[in-house]
């Protein structure tokens, strides 16, 4: 491990409905020059910071997605990955559903019908871009629902999102013939079903990464490419003769995929445990990705095993779940935890991250 770097959150902005703060579950983290972006997979806020003087993050700012786009539901995004290219910032939804937590003091009847309930949110079936514009005054950069593209004048920056409604996308319905995953899409996410946790964005081009499912080993990921069908709306291309996307598997000897980062022509993946447990965390360089024309497998030795980051064990079980990668300049990684030790939140607001330096280019 290399550095830390701490974050501080503005009190005022940082509690959801439940009580729960930003900081205790971070699930994706972007840099864009001096700002930080991140989310809370509780919420239906982005976070944004900026590098102070002192080389900590701070002036928290929070954007409230639905000022930008049209959600079906009322509860939460979970968002679980951001990207950034061409001004516009994209966030991504888990799609995943969820099976309910057995509460301890009542009884097991009721314990056990809460294990059996598997719900969705409408709110997971997301993937959208917004308009991201740097400030040059202050630096910062900006969200807008529409204004015009500083690289192109004339032409306009809209926000949008992949067509679809409170029980499923354009996405899921492509899979839903998909022989590798379309058995694993009535499966909760913690169960080794379908379950996204991460974006990378290379020109037009989006790397989506699956937590789940693993098969026999291999982590799946989606590429996809976009366009507006209509206002605000979002179409997938045709990428082979048979699917709107294309697929790569990667041999991380049976991790899911946690968080996917484009620097350069490379892939940095940030891998873990797909289901519900504490494990190795490792990050990995996929070389020459971004522009391969084909679909791949990637087999282990092809990838190369960058590092392990800390990861919750014994007492501490369930917590430090590293699931958020930045670069952070040409040989320094970012990582973000859900649920972070104690150790980790210094100040009643405030939490540290990880700085790992990677191999040189």
């Amino acid at each position: 491990m290399e550095d830390e770097i701490v974050l501080h959150f503005d009190p005022t902005l940082s509690i959801n409905p439940d009580g729960k703060h930003v900081r205790d579950g971070l699930s994706t983290v972007l840099r864009t020059g001096d700002n930080l972006w991140l989310s809370c997979d509780e919420r239906t806020h982005i976070e944004r910071l900026k590098l102070m003087p002192d080389g900590t993050f701070g002036e928290h700012f929070s954007f409230n997605v639905r000022d930008y786009l049209s959600l079906p539901g009322e509860g939460e995004i979970d968002i679980e990955g951001m990207g950034a290219d061409n001004n516009y910032l994209w966030i991504i939804g888990s799609h995943s559903l969820k099976r309910k937590k057995p509460r301890q003091h009542d009884s097991f009847p009721d314990q056990a019908k809460r294990l059996s309930k598997v719900k969705a949110d409408p709110n997971r079936y997301l993937l959208a871009r917004i308009p991201m514009v740097q400030d040059q005054e202050t630096g910062d950069y900006t969200l807008f629902r529409e204004c015009p593209d500083p690289a192109n004048p004339g032409h306009m920056l809209r926000a949008a999102q992949l067509n679809g409604d409170e029980k499923g996308n354009l996405l899921t319905e492509a899979l839903q013939h998909d022989e590798h995953i379309a058995s694993f899409l009535p499966i909760p996410g913690k169960d080794n079903g379908f379950d996204i946790e991460g974006i990378a964005v290379g020109g037009n081009t989006l790397y989506v990464g699956l937590r789940g499912p693993v098969l026999r080993g291999w982590a799946i990921v989606l590429e996809l490419e976009t366009e507006e069908e209509a206002e605000g709306i979002l179409k997938l291309k045709q990428l082979t003769k048979q699917r709107p996307y294309k697929k790569h598997f990667l041999q991380l000897r049976g991790k899911g995929i946690r968080e996917l980062r484009v620097f350069k022509n490379d892939i940095y993946v940030l891998a873990g445990p797909t289901m519900d447990l504490d494990g190795v965390i490792a990050v990995y360089r996929w070389r020459n990705a971004v522009g391969v024309t084909e679909e791949t497998l990637v087999h282990n030795h092809e990838l190369e095993r960058l590092c392990e980051v800390p990861h919750g064990f014994g007492e501490e079980s369930g917590k430090d779940k590293a699931e958020g990668l930045a670069i952070f300049d040409e040989q320094r990684l970012l990582v973000v935890f859900d649920s972070p030790r104690d150790a980790r939140k210094k100040e009643t607001d405030s939490v540290v991250a990880d700085l790992v330096k990677v191999l040189p280019q």
